[in-house]
């Protein structure tokens, strides 16, 4: 199961109590910056997450400032659309009532760090506090590869500062390439089933409070150990529904 830090309490709490229990996810942002998309993408990963474990989502943006940029930014970071909230966190915030009536057993608030303790927001629902980025550019830096951004953006917990520098994209740039290329050189290969130790090792690691530099880990691991390549690319396919960075992007391309 699931269970996310409560920035209120920080004690872990269930981010699906209720079996298979509609969950609202709502991304609050308070313009566009670096520190906003991050916001948006750990709500991208939660909600990821909740549905590989058959939960479903009901993902919302709650946002006024900067929305056409947000919307435009997200899109090329591959974040999947989130439907329009009530406003923004000036304007309702954490107490808007958004689906009222829907019977959704859980929500939960995904926003930057200094908006957690506001007093304008109501005492409702899960918040999930997601650390700043430190970046020269707004949004996107000009000229970078998006799946290299959003890579870059997953290698930190979210709890933590990220710095968003040349250093850090051209990392995420090469272990992409890195990636990209193993993983159409091991779909050549039969397929094999994901050995149960490293599927289980891969949610272990996302289910404790969304932990993904601990599924970057695991993958790591498995590119150099010694499994049946078929189960190398299968463990790939698996982790890239959460990650959602293109690892398969390359299969059946000329060698």
């Amino acid at each position: 199961m699931l269970r996310i830090i409560d920035a209120r309490t920080g004690e872990p709490v269930p981010a699906a109590p209720a079996r298979r229990g509609l969950t609202r996810v709502e991304a609050h942002t308070a313009g566009y910056d670096s520190t906003s998309l991050r916001v948006l993408l750990v709500a991208d990963v939660l909600v990821r997450a909740l549905e590989l474990g058959g939960t479903p989502v009901w993902a919302l943006l709650n946002g006024e400032r900067d929305r056409a940029e947000l919307l435009a930014g997200a899109a090329a970071l591959g974040i999947r659309p989130f439907e329009d909230g009530s406003g923004g966190l000036g304007s309702g915030g954490l107490g808007s009532g958004l689906g009222s009536g829907l019977g959704e057993a859980q929500s939960l608030h995904v926003l930057g760090e200094e908006a957690t303790t506001s007093d304008g927001l109501s005492t409702g629902g899960v918040r999930i506090a997601v650390a700043p980025v430190e970046s020269a550019a707004a949004g996107i830096p000009a000229g970078a590869d998006p799946s290299a951004v959003r890579l870059a953006l997953l290698t930190t917990r979210r709890g933590a500062p990220l710095r968003l520098d040349a250093d850090a994209l051209a990392e995420a740039q090469d272990t992409l390439r890195r990636w990209r290329r193993a993983v159409a050189d091991w779909a050549r290969q039969p397929s094999r089933a994901i050995p149960e130790e490293v599927r289980g090792e891969l949610r272990a690691a996302w289910e404790d409070d969304l932990d993904v530099p601990g599924v970057l880990r695991v993958l790591r691991s498995v590119e150099t150990s010694d499994l049946p390549e078929g189960a190398r690319f299968e463990t790939y396919a698996y982790a890239d529904r959460l990650l959602g960075v293109e690892l398969t992007r390359d299969v059946g391309a000329p060698a």
